[in-house]
């Protein structure tokens, strides 16, 4: 197939700016990795994450995958149910503390891979479910990984996606303002209709779709990033404003016991592939 110059060019730089991306996110979760398992910080909700295991049906033949698994924390809970889980991650810092977790707690089935998840390091059909949490809204290219994880799933496997729901149209692009203050490598969190939309375009048929709200403290969410002390003071005046009756920033936070919270709205789609 013939490439023009033009062509070679704009992929050329594509894959530097990805590179860069992928930095910033090795950079990010560096940082991250210290606390991530600080249950006053972390975002593993307990409670939550036992429910999207039980909701899964994870059989015990299964190998599963974790895209963008981070600490493991998801993987973790999975493994007593399946034969083997793998944890794929670009950052190397969060394997660590999650390999750490895991041999604590005594977990042997687990395997710990860094990788780049636009470009996964597994034959075609590896696995009968591929799952990721809280990572699409990281990506550049949501779509180039859900075609890999679809790939490396078997016929008739489950593929489990969960992540934030965006703010109302209108509110977006202020949402993701202040997600991106926060945290360099947010990228945009996907509408429901988007991440449906994914399932369709790769002929994913979604077997169930729901949303739940999680409450999440300002004050932790930011302290897990430690964002820069003048983002944070803009980050909490504007959220203060609203409280107020100010410009809506897409979070709607409130005031509980003298603290500002907001609740994040997860979305769990459950597909499997024909």
């Amino acid at each position: 197939m013939y490439v023009s110059i033009t062509e070679a060019a704009a992929e050329g730089n594509r894959q530097v700016n990805a590179e860069d991306h992928n930095q910033t996110i090795r950079k990010s979760f560096a940082i991250q990795a210290e606390n991530f398992e600080t249950p006053k910080l972390n975002f593993s909700k307990q409670e939550y994450l036992r429910y999207t295991i039980r909701e899964s049906g994870f059989r015990p033949q299964d190998r599963v995958l974790e895209t963008a698994a981070g600490t493991c924390a998801l993987g973790r809970a999975i493994a007593p149910l399946v034969r083997e889980i793998t944890c794929l991650d670009i950052t190397s810092e969060m394997l660590s503390i999650g390999k750490q977790e895991a041999e604590k707690s005594g977990i042997r089935n687990i395997r710990f891979v860094a990788g780049d998840a636009e470009r996964m390091p597994f034959p075609d059909e590896s696995f009968d479910a591929v799952i990721t949490r809280l990572s699409f809204h990281h990506l550049q290219r949501p779509a180039a990984v859900f075609a890999e994880m679809k790939r490396v799933l078997k016929k008739s496997g489950s593929l489990i996606l969960i992540d934030m729901e965006a703010a109302a149209p209108e509110l977006r692009d202020r949402e993701d303002e202040l997600e991106r203050m926060r945290d360099s490598s947010h990228v945009r969190n996907l509408s429901r209709e988007e991440m449906r939309r994914l399932f369709r375009t790769e002929g994913i048929t979604i077997r169930k779709c729901e949303i739940i709200k999680i409450p999440v403290s300002l004050k932790d969410w930011m302290d897990l990033t430690r964002t820069p002390a003048g983002s944070a003071d803009l980050i909490e005046k504007r959220m203060t404003e609203e409280i107020a009756g100010g410009e809506r920033t897409g979070f709607d936070p409130y005031m509980e016991e003298g603290r500002i919270f907001f609740q994040q709205r997860w979305i769990q789609i459950i597909g499997v592939k024909n």
